[in-house]
């Protein structure tokens, strides 16, 4: 029997409204895409499958025939990513143009190196056709030999947004800030995955400013398929060599993608191949290799034969022939084709295997994205496929290793990794301060009681994906990239927030740490950091509506904290989430404040790791806690204000409420510091 510890598990109602188009053809995302389209920077955030590519098409044939541009160049992150951008005949859907790539402009398919191919850019930026496809680097090749001015009255459509930073050292997106700034092209970024595994910005706040955003979430996008109900994500330590423990979490009969981990991880035995041959080793009988697919063919000692992709094999003629075996137009439809695909590097971005019900990966990947990536590969829709989960098998830390700082920051990053994808795989949260003059919103669900005046009223939208929810003391956002962020971009600041190491190092293992420390010092830096073009009211808004959500999210899993048995698993986010709402007589914000975000994960952690391996990992980050910094004894000093205009009285060192007493020491530290200064 294979174990499962999800952290959290989603339920979709499966209502197919994603897979159906309108009258243009046009899927629900596509369609509020195009409804954007005479916009000159568009930002569309949408998950992998839900039809970004065509999007595109639709956009890129409306700014060709109907807003003057001249050309567009559509910009992909590896040549494979091409073939999502080949002809594609839009008329026999409804729409009123046809997408055409003539071949010599598919530079994703032309042979050579970028040198040649930045040649083709050249000569297409002097023809009169319309239409390029061509990779990151070829493009920033040609903006180096052509210059800025050269792509002028263009469409530049980048896929695969998150490879763009704001870095100066990243050249793409260095480029990207030369031809916003000269202000005469337009845009469109696409992308599934808005946040970089190295917590650079995308975009400068400047240039993030200037894009009009589009946003379809994943929980939009799973609650439009027909047949896939439920997710569940989570993560399962194990100690020895993995593939020992596989089985404890592989289920032979689930469709499954297993990443096996990188050769210079912890968790890699340093020989792929051998590690390869283990796993069908544990799995049954060798049966030998199928001629016509290359897939290996392994006898479960049920006596069914299992189909196995072995995407490791570096012989570039074995590789090649399952790869196109794959790939096989014939054969996508047959969910009997092949049962499980072992990789390495393959089947992340832009492998579409349909019938994959199970994304199992080995190690700890040091890319957030790449975890999306792989995640997606397990959430596409398919007959008969009602369940899919995302498993991330890690190495326990060892206190005995050399390494065990690294191993314990590799068990971090993981942790922070599954709390980002909990949110980004649930619902969106609104919220808005309790007032009685607020009333009931038409399409938002709020349970057997109705919609209360004057109480705090959680309501659902299933059409839309949406809770609603009423915080009494709320602060709400008062200048519109304000109200930008807390609609479309609390991910991004949770994203920040869960990969701060300080956050979770303290939320996980310190138990003197105040709930408060986090929730305001911790996240109103982040805030602060991300956006510092806002005033504080602002900046208080949004760290308000950030932490909300993360706390929305982990205190509705509670219940998915225990046996992992099928019950818990299938338990509703929604009512999760409303249970929450409705545990106490008054939800407000400085209750959530009081919550650790965190507490939940450590639930969870403390049902996957031995006990001690959890001991060995706090005593690493005690052993290195450090005291106040002065930003931090700042901005207590700034709550210490606010308190003392609240409570007429400043913080008191010997008060028995933890909170307040960490205030103080921050006033005392800065007293400290003034006097020091003083005596010189």
């Amino acid at each position: 029997m294979t174990k499962s510890v999800p952290s959290v598990s989603v339920s979709y109602p499966a209502n197919g409204s994603s897979t159906k188009s309108n009258e243009l053809g046009m899927r629900a995302m596509q369609e509020r895409a195009y409804e954007k389209r005479g916009e000159q920077y568009l930002l569309i955030k949408s998950p992998p499958a839900s039809g970004k590519s065509r999007a595109l098409m639709f956009i890129a044939l409306d700014k060709l025939h109907n807003q003057g541009l001249k050309q567009a160049i559509i910009v992909v992150p590896e040549k494979s990513i091409g073939s999502s951008f080949t002809d594609e005949p839009l008329t026999e859907f409804g729409f009123w143009a046809d997408w055409a790539v003539p071949p010599q402009w598919n530079l994703c398919n032309a042979p050579g190196g970028d040198d040649g191919k930045v040649g083709a850019v050249g000569r297409f930026l002097e023809s009169d056709d319309r239409i390029l496809v061509c990779t990151h680097a070829t493009f920033r090749f040609a903006v180096d030999r052509f210059g800025i001015e050269a792509f002028d009255d263009r469409l530049i459509a980048v896929d695969e947004f998150h490879h763009v930073s704001a870095n100066p050292d990243n050249k793409l997106g260095a480029h990207l800030g030369e031809l916003l700034a000269r202000d005469r092209l337009h845009v469109v970024a696409m992308t599934g995955s808005y946040f970089r595994g190295d917590t650079e910005a995308v975009l400068t706040p400047q240039d993030e400013a200037r894009f009009e955003t589009v946003v379809y979430t994943y929980y939009e996008q799973l609650s439009g398929y027909t047949y896939l109900k439920t997710l569940d994500i989570g993560y399962f330590f194990y100690s020895g060599p993995y593939a020992d423990e596989l089985l404890k979490v592989l289920d032979p009969t689930e469709k499954t993608i297993l990443h096996i981990p990188n050769v210079n991880s912890r968790e890699s035995t340093k020989d792929k191949h051998r590690e390869v041959e283990h796993i069908l080793d544990a799995l049954g009988d060798w049966q030998g290799t199928d001629p016509a697919t290359g897939f290996q063919l392994v006898k479960l000692p049920d006596g069914r034969v299992l189909r196995i992709a072995d995407l490791v094999d570096d012989d570039p003629v074995k590789r090649d022939r399952v790869s196109a075996s794959l790939k096989d137009p014939a054969q996508k439809n047959n969910r009997n084709h092949v049962d499980i695909i072992i990789a390495l590097g393959m089947a992340k971005e832009g492998f579409d295997w349909i019938w994959c019900e199970h994304a199992l990966t080995v190690g700890y990947r040091s890319s957030l994205t790449e975890i999306v990536q792989i995640i997606g590969r397990a959430t596409r829709d398919a007959k008969g496929k009602t369940h899919a989960r995302f498993t991330n098998l890690i190495a326990e830390p060892d206190a005995s290793e050399e390494a065990v700082r690294e191993a314990v920051n590799d068990t971090l990053k993981a942790i922070a990794a599954s709390l980002l994808m909990e949110q980004v795989l649930t619902p969106k949260f609104e919220f808005k301060p309790k007032n009685p003059a607020n009333t009931a919103e038409e399409g938002f669900d709020y349970g057997d009681g109705g919609y209360e005046p004057g109480k705090c009223n959680v309501g659902f939208n299933e059409e839309q994906g949406t809770f609603q929810i009423e915080i009494n003391g709320l602060a709400q956002p008062k200048s519109p990239e304000a109200n930008r962020i807390c609609q479309n971009d609390l991910t991004e600041v949770i994203t920040a927030f869960v990969q701060d190491k300080t956050a979770i190092e303290r939320g996980l293992f310190d138990e003197e740490m105040v709930p408060e420390e986090l929730t305001q010092v911790r996240m109103g830096k982040i805030v602060r950091d991300r956006y510092p073009e806002l005033d504080d009211a602002d900046q208080e808004a949004v760290r308000q509506h950030a932490i909300a959500a993360m706390n929305f999210t982990q205190q509705a899993k509670k219940s998915l904290t225990g046996d992992g048995s099928e019950a818990a698993v299938n338990t509703a986010f929604v009512d999760g989430v409303r249970q929450f709402a409705l545990s106490v007589r008054d939800l407000d914000i400085d209750l959530i404040d009081r919550i650790n975000p965190f507490s939940e994960a450590y639930a969870i952690l403390a049902k996957t790791m031995s006990e001690q391996s959890l001991r060995d990992v706090a005593s690493v980050i005690a052993a290195k806690k450090i005291q106040l910094t002065p930003e931090e004894a700042r901005d207590l000093a700034r709550r210490a204000v606010k308190f003392k205009q609240d409570r007429g009285r400043l913080p008191s060192l010997t008060s028995s409420d933890a909170w307040e007493k960490r205030m103080a020491e921050g006033v005392a530290f800065l007293a400290r510091m003034k006097q020091e200064a003083i005596n010189g």
